[in-house]
């Protein structure tokens, strides 16, 4: 394409000296960063950008030349071994299969075109390719890929891999990976050049469609369903591969000393540790306890009660094991409760907000959690994007269209839950609820909520997966129990979960809704009508309103005057369809670890930085004797 390029150029320079048709200045095409302009007619200028580094949103922290990251010792040691843990089980390593239950980190195998920092997640760094070249009209791209990139076999990652990358993910990969990427082809130019094209104008699909594309290896994975679960382990491109394992037990990840990238800007002062291995335990107390002996070095904790009640003893006293809390102030993961909407039971909004006036936070945060916890009132929590008050007249200027059908409510103000006393009883809110079941037609008959029309009873199932905090599951059951309804508790493996999860096959289920930092096109995947078959949207939640202002989302990604009443436009609708009951998320994130590593001096903000540490033979020479590798 840059060849193209500079034939057009000259082309165009030489007609120009002939009149008739307008031509922009044209820096040097030395410099990377460059934007070349080629007009014809001025009304169809087009305008094509050549980068190694690109943003979805603002501009991006590190700009080309930069040495690493802030938050790396770009000098770290070499190293040692970082002992981890899984609560659950896994019996394939394949992240992407459709079935079965898959080793968590496996994903971690394959590097992808462009990478993220920790601290500029809206931005695109080089990894294995070295520039995008793209225009204004965002309907194509061209990649450069590093012709020093290779995987973890020392065989070349070429375009072809890329190109094989895609049609595998399109014909074998999860459906909604299919019909989010519907119409886009890839296809490569040469060994190092690959090309992109979407069916329609979007910057930000293409340019995160592009960034975040991981590569996997067509001399392996033409021989395997990339679908099926793998038994044994794949050939990657990351900076580790799998050295050992045990299925539904441990993986070992063993460090690269060959990985080509370890010295890429955007690598430096990463990946330290030689080793990496996880072990995988059935229930959370157990692993907490397996921490405390010293079978793992790290450990984060969502339980406030067991951070002010378990993590204490001697190690702690001596500092042996280093407690650290993290203030939340970023978008941050949120734990809800998802009614299945394809069940008729839950069908009216004012059963789905009954039953949510059920949950009783307050005594909940303060019995079991140490007041710890936050409520989230938004999905999009933390976040400017998050809607407050009443509604703007700019976010008035979406809402609009939609008013028939959407909730009154979304005209009002915003989402919330009336808050109880903390004193267990929740009195109030369920003669709330109380009064809303009976305008949804429910009527209590010997004890029992009973449907007026059919007669029968109130009751459904909640599942959650063996291991998992369900202190909240029997206050929550004898408070709808008060209402007349029974909600059955049942707990499952982790591979009957996610089967059941996957199948839609609940009425209830908790789950994580991951942070959005800003809104974009994944929102598609989490509410779109076109993804249902998706296990995001675990709700089913989906109409025309949502569909229509996740659309002019995505096409305002990096226009943030249009982009915040917009967010907020859509949070009031998922809020008010009330899809979801509000749980809670972590004030602070609190973790321990083993003071046997170092640490740069800079954390990131998003996340603590766990990639960034190395081992220091020293501090472990000083801890008990089991705490030696």
């Amino acid at each position: 394409m840059i060849s193209q390029i500079k034939q057009y150029v000259k082309t165009l320079s030489i007609l120009s000296c002939l009149g008739g048709i307008a031509i922009c200045s044209v820096p040097a095409l030395a410099n990377e960063e460059q934007q070349i302009d080629i007009v014809i007619p001025t009304e169809k200028r087009e305008v094509i950008y050549h980068k190694t580094i690109f943003s979805l949103s603002g501009q991006p922290k590190y700009h080309v030349g930069f040495q690493h990251v802030d938050y790396v010792n770009p000098n770290a040691p070499k190293g040692g071994v970082i002992k981890l843990a899984e609560v659950g089980s896994f019996d394939n390593l394949n992240r992407f299969a459709s079935r079965g239950a898959p080793e968590r980190n496996s994903g971690s195998l394959y590097d992808s075109l462009f990478t993220s920092t920790a601290d500029d997640i809206t931005s695109f760094y080089p990894l294995i390719a070295t520039s995008i070249t793209y225009s204004n009209q965002y309907r194509w791209a061209e990649v450069a890929i590093n012709p020093n990139a290779r995987f973890q076999d020392d065989k070349p990652i070429t375009a072809h891999d890329v190109e094989f990358t895609f049609h595998k993910f399109m014909t074998e990969g999860a459906p909604q990976y299919r019909v989010y990427n519907k119409g886009i082809t890839v296809k490569a130019i040469d060994d190092h050049h690959v090309r992109v094209d979407i069916p329609e104008s979007d910057r930000e699909k293409l340019l995160s469609f592009v960034g975040s594309m991981r590569v996997i290896p067509k001399h392996f994975w033409q021989h395997h369903d990339f679908s099926e679960p793998l038994s044994t382990p794949p050939v990657g491109s990351g900076p580790y591969y799998i050295s050992d394992y045990k299925m539904g037990q441990y993986v070992v990840y063993r460090r690269n000393p060959k990985y080509w990238a370890r010295d890429l800007p955007i690598n430096k002062g990463l990946d330290n540790f030689d080793e990496k291995r996880i072990d995988y335990y059935m229930d959370d107390n157990v692993s907490l306890e397996a921490f405390k002996a010293g079978e793992y070095d790290l450990r984060t904790e969502d339980q406030p009660k067991n951070w002010f009640t378990q993590y204490q003893g001697r190690y702690f006293d001596n500092s042996h094991i280093i407690k650290q809390e993290k203030p939340v102030k970023t978008a941050t993961d949120t734990k809800w409760l998802a009614f299945n909407l394809q069940k008729e039971l839950f069908k009216d909004i004012k059963v789905r907000k009954a039953i949510s006036l059920a949950f009783d936070f307050e005594w909940l945060n303060h019995a079991f959690y140490y007041d710890s916890y936050k409520r989230p009132y938004s999905f999009f929590e933390n976040t400017i994007y998050a809607a407050k008050g009443k509604p703007t007249e700019q976010e008035l200027k979406w809402l609009n269209p939609y008013k028939h059908i959407i909730p009154e409510a979304v005209f009002d103000d915003a989402y919330s839950i009336s808050k109880s006393d903390g004193q267990g009883f929740n009195r109030d809110n369920l003669l709330k609820a109380a009064e809303l079941l009976k305008q949804a037609g429910w009527e209590i008959k010997n004890g029992k909520l009973i449907n007026t029309k059919t007669e029968q009873p109130f009751e459904f199932e909640l599942i959650s997966s063996l291991g998992s905090d369900i202190k909240y599951a029997i206050p929550f059951q004898q408070n709808l129990a008060r209402l007349g309804i029974t909600m059955k508790i049942t707990l499952l493996d982790s591979a009957q979960h996610l089967r059941r999860v996957r199948e839609r096959d609940y009425d209830m289920v908790a789950r994580y809704y991951y942070a959005v930092n800003y809104p974009n096109s994944n929102l598609l995947m989490f509410w779109g009508s076109e993804y249902l078959n998706s296990s995001w949207n675990a709700s089913w939640l989906h109409n025309k309103a949502i569909d229509g202002i996740i659309a002019e989302i995505i096409k305002n990604v990096d226009n943030q005057e249009e982009l915040v009443p917009l967010g907020r436009a859509l949070d009031r609708i998922l809020t008010q369809e009330y899809p979801m009951i509000p749980m809670w998320y972590n004030s602070k994130t609190y973790y321990a670890y083993w003071n046997k590593f170092g640490q740069p001096a800079i954390q990131p903000t998003y996340g603590i930085g766990v990639d960034s540490w190395w081992y220091d033979a020293n501090k472990a020479a000083s801890l008990s004797k089991n705490r030696e590798h």
